[in-house]
């Protein structure tokens, strides 16, 4: 072996041994992360078996009797199995892209804005709402639509000539009135997001529009709209992946589980903890959840599927 490739060896091995130094410790750091994610999401995962069998509680879950898919039959065989999974998907369909619309058009705003004083009073009103309890929520919903004296919006509004004291009697107001507090509580979340990332675009993409006589508006639409596809794309498959669960608080306080209302109101996730208070049949209700992961799993792959069918860049893998 020449001098020349007896060098370049001892380089690589040099280079390995850097290597090593380097990473030891960004290793010894991911462990917490590894550990919670192996304990808090992989071991629970034995419980998929309660789908398949009628549990009780004397025998213990490995013990208890296998029943194959008669949970699965009892779900999808109910009369509330279509109506669950179709109030479930519409409102994540109109949730991701009413909400995404609206985040990337206040990113959007935010960074037309000057004033650092106002960007932050913007963005501080727009992310409180991220941190209200649903509990809360659902407090202050009652007490500005209840149909009582106390109702402070039906109120002003009767006084107009508009009668919503039914609101809460009334199926046809809530599909959009759930939508609009689903997008509200995350939008300013949202919108943080984008917006720093427009703030980590390239500033040479928009001198070159300037010089060449763009307007904002054209700026928009062929820089800043180009540059952020690529995010809105991940995040976007990140919200498909979870779009057979629900917000469990948004759908089960705000309505407080009127009879009247669960034709419009009860998804997949308020159907499962109502099996499990109301049957002691533990089996059904890990097969609705089990139906849910599924599904998920399937759709995730389906959407990364076609994102890079369009273009390779913007998928997750």
């Amino acid at each position: 072996m020449s001098d020349e490739g007896i060098a370049l060896k001892l380089a690589k091995k040099r280079g390995r041994r850097l290597n090593k130094k380097s990473t030891w410790q960004l290793s010894l750091l991911a462990i917490p992360a590894v550990v919670i994610t192996l304990v808090f999401s992989y071991l629970p995962m034995t419980g998929i078996i309660l789908a398949f069998k009628n549990f009780k509680a004397s025998l213990g879950v490995f013990k208890s009797p296998w029943v194959g898919l008669k949970n699965f039959e009892f779900f999808f065989t109910s009369k509330d199995a279509w109506l669950v999974v179709r109030n479930t998907l519409g409102y994540n369909i109109a949730g991701i892209v009413i909400g995404t619309v609206l985040a990337v058009l206040f990113a959007l705003l935010l960074n037309e804005i000057r004033n650092r004083k106002w960007i932050k009073f913007y963005q501080t009103v727009f992310f409180f709402p991220y941190f209200f309890s649903w509990v809360i929520v659902s407090y202050m919903v009652y007490t500005f639509m209840s149909g009582s004296p106390m109702g402070i919006l039906v109120t002003l509004l009767h006084g107009i000539g508009i009668d919503i004291s039914k609101f809460y009697l009334t199926p046809t107001y809530w599909p959009p009135f759930l939508v609009f507090l689903n997008v509200w509580k995350g939008l300013g979340y949202s919108a943080v997001i984008y917006y720093a990332a427009v703030l980590g675009l390239p500033a040479d993409c928009f001198e070159a529009a300037v010089v060449d006589g763009a307007s904002r508006w054209q700026t928009i639409r062929r820089v800043t709209l180009p540059l952020l596809v690529p995010l809105i794309s991940i995040l976007t498959l990140l919200s498909v992946g979870r779009i057979f669960y629900s917000d469990f608080g948004l759908y089960y306080f705000i309505p407080n589980q009127i009879k009247n209302l669960l034709s419009v109101t009860e998804t997949i996730d308020t159907y499962v903890y109502k099996l499990l208070v109301t049957s002691p049949n533990i089996g059904m209700a890990a097969a609705a959840g089990f139906f849910q992961s599924i599904m998920g799993f399937v759709v995730v792959l389906t959407a990364n599927f076609v994102v890079k069918k369009i273009n390779p860049e913007n998928s997750i893998f």
